[in-house]
């Protein structure tokens, strides 16, 4: 039989480390290492410490920003977590110098510093540009949705929230009902008793909570050209309900703004709206002024960014401020001939059938009378519409919406063939026939959509343009998939912001010790 060295995994031994030994250069705590000591000043956080002449030591911000940074390159965002690897990992104790910060030292760092850790993203930036990494010739700027520290099931518009208290008041009341019964009856239930107090005191919480928030806030309303109300949310009223690929979300949208030489973020905002179209210009006017005030000179930059950012008013911003800028509206590939033979190779090989076919034979709108002078329309059934809204699009053009009215569509002979969903009509809350005209289209004078178009629809500008996905997308993916930082755990958009910071932080970071004077 073979005879093996014995070993024993319970032993314990002492064993001489050194903790700089450790921290290998090339390696992504050598950065973290090298820009806290030697680069970054530090003494932004000085200010919010009152111990100079009594109180105990505080742990130095040197040492927690150094665990919070590599932690959250591994994809470590708890503090609890963070605290338990400073007391197990070879790693984190180098870096803490074997310090054991507690968890909510690490929290409250986190979430209490946001304007300075906003500093730190500019010295960082600053040692980018020292060090060559920053092109300044191209930028894209694009938005990434993260779930926050909030849930979805808590949101809604004042009346939806209104109604939700009424509801749980309801029940309240039967459970009371229930308990009183219970207590009459001389075979008590017990376990049956003690389930009903506890729904009582659950949905009594739930019924203050509700109540406290309607009597202390206003109504949320959105950044659209017609000012309407959107749903707010209990937990975090500074969040919103996003809709993402991977379905509906609570959390915030992370703008990034990224140059294209070496993919270095230039600025790190987050927003809590689903559309981004708004966002430009803050986003915009940020950079420029960050530019302006750390000495970083630019000479007209070209700025690229995605369909959700196409509208007039931005259009009008970049026109007046003579910003170099290539935004497409949603019909861009439509009036690309490159894309033709695409949309056939790709067009529907299923046979239409069913409600698909149903959905594609309805009367269209031009059966419709429609008189723009009065603004009334009748349906094919001779039945007059109702108006229903009317709105400016963001290509400018006047819009007009009609629905027929409920009674009429649910007795109508035609519904089968006038309505996307003939059955949809024969419910109390359904929609009669819905159809919308676009008013004097054509005839409007050229807006700065139309200049845009002229851009973008060039050989130049599809070339530029075709440059951002590769600058911008990367990044999301190195943050969320490579680094697994894919929500935010705090509350608050300057919380939030302050993290979704501290995230691109460490993408920069990186490329600092990729291609940077930090690459081994």
């Amino acid at each position: 039989m073979p005879k093996f060295i014995p070993y024993d995994p319970n032993q314990s031994k002492m064993v001489v480390v050194n903790y700089a030994d450790q921290l290998q250069p090339g390696t992504f705590e050598h950065a973290i290492h090298f820009l806290i000591e030697q680069k970054l000043d530090l003494s932004i956080f000085h200010p919010s410490f009152k111990n100079d002449d009594t109180g105990r030591p505080a742990y130095d911000p040197a040492i927690l920003l150094k665990i919070i940074l590599f932690a959250y390159s591994k994809g470590i965002t708890s503090s609890r977590e963070i605290q338990w690897s400073c007391e197990t990992n070879i790693i984190f104790k180098a870096l803490s110098c074997d310090t054991v910060p507690h968890f909510t030292t690490i929290a409250n760092f986190v979430s209490g510093y946001s304007d300075e850790i906003e500093i730190l993203f500019e010295q960082v930036l600053l040692v980018c540009d020292e060090q060559g990494l920053l092109g300044k010739e191209l930028f894209a700027l694009d938005g990434c949705k993260m779930s926050s520290n909030a849930a979805k099931e808590w949101s809604g518009t004042h009346k939806e929230l209104k109604q939700k208290r009424d509801k749980i008041q309801r029940q309240i009341q039967h459970h009371i009902t229930e308990h009183k019964a219970l207590d009459k009856n001389e075979s008590r239930d017990d376990e049956r008793r003690v389930r009903s107090e506890q729904a009582i005191e659950t949905l009594t919480k739930a019924h203050e909570k509700i109540d406290k928030f309607l009597k202390s806030s206003s109504p949320r309303m959105g950044k659209g050209r017609i000012k309407k109300e959107v749903k707010s949310n209990i937990t975090d009223n500074e969040s919103a309900k996003m809709t993402t690929s991977k379905g509906t979300i609570q959390g915030y949208n992370g703008i990034a703004t990224v140059d294209k030489k070496h993919q270095i973020i230039v600025d790190a905002q987050a927003f809590g709206e689903g559309q981004e179209h708004h966002t430009l210009q803050p986003v915009l006017n940020t950079v420029l002024e960050r530019f302006n005030r750390l000495g970083i000179k630019l000479d007209d930059p070209i700025i690229t960014a995605d369909t959700g950012y196409a509208n007039e008013a931005n259009m009008q911003y970049l026109h007046e401020n003579n910003i170099n800028g290539y935004i497409p509206d949603n019909k861009f590939r439509q009036r690309d001939p490159k894309f033709n033979e695409q949309k056939t190779n790709h067009t529907r090989r299923r046979p239409i059938t069913g409600k698909t076919k149903a959905t594609l034979s309805v009367i269209p709108p031009s059966e419709f009378e429609f008189d723009p002078v009065n603004k009334t329309c009748v349906c094919p059934a001779k039945e007059t519409m109702w108006l229903r809204s009317e709105l400016v699009d963001r290509l400018g053009h006047e819009k007009i919406f009609f629905e027929g009215r409920l009674t009429k569509c649910r007795a109508c002979d035609l519904k089968h063939r006038c309505m996307h969903n003939p059955d949809s009509a024969n419910h109390r809350k359904g929609h009669g026939r819905q159809v919308s005209f676009i008013i004097n289209k054509g005839q409007r004078a050229p807006n700065y959509t139309d200049w845009m178009k002229h851009r973008v629809d060039s050989d130049k500008g599809k070339l530029i343009y075709s440059h951002r996905m590769s600058v911008v997308e990367p990044v999301f993916g190195n943050i969320g998939s490579n680094k697994r930082l894919n929500r935010f755990s705090l509350r608050g958009k300057k919380k939030v912001q302050g993290q979704w910071q501290l995230y691109c932080l460490i993408h920069n970071i990186e490329k600092l010790k990729n291609v940077g004077e930090l690459a081994a």
